[in-house]
């Protein structure tokens, strides 16, 4: 079984290290205590954190199992399409983010503006995948 420690814990979910071991103590998160030290599945502390951003996802994770872990949730924003490429615009909180892909891929995946969508960095590109079930 692959664990985390409190600090990679809270690294991965984006808390401080106090509001994790709140969490485990209360039950809110899946932990094991050994000695005085915290454990945390990592399989489970990634379905935790699908669930928190995407209800949706979250029942259904196959939906996109990649090796890259640097994933951001947002909005497409603005699509700016021309030729054989297009620009997506994707909003993430207060920031945006651009893609560039192929037009084909933007029409396969039914972006539209509004769309909810998952940015994947992985070394220099950013990749765009979206939810199989929603519109």
């Amino acid at each position: 079984m692959d664990t985390l420690d409190v600090r990679q814990t809270a690294d991965l979910l984006h808390m401080r290290v106090k509001r994790v071991q709140s969490l485990a103590r209360s039950g809110k998160l899946p932990a094991l205590r050994v000695g005085r030290r915290w454990l945390f599945p990592r399989t489970e502390m990634e379905r935790f954190l699908r669930k928190q951003a995407t209800p949706a996802l979250a029942e259904t994770p196959e939906s996109l199992d990649l090796s890259a872990r640097n994933r951001l949730r947002g909005r497409v924003s603005a699509i700016h399409a021309d030729g054989l490429m297009a620009e997506i615009l994707v909003s993430i909180g207060d920031q945006e983010l651009v893609s560039l892909i192929t037009r084909s891929s933007a029409e396969r995946l039914g972006l539209r503006v509004g769309s909810n969508v998952v940015a994947v960095i992985k070394s220099t590109e950013v990749i765009i995948g979206r939810d199989g079930g929603e519109s």
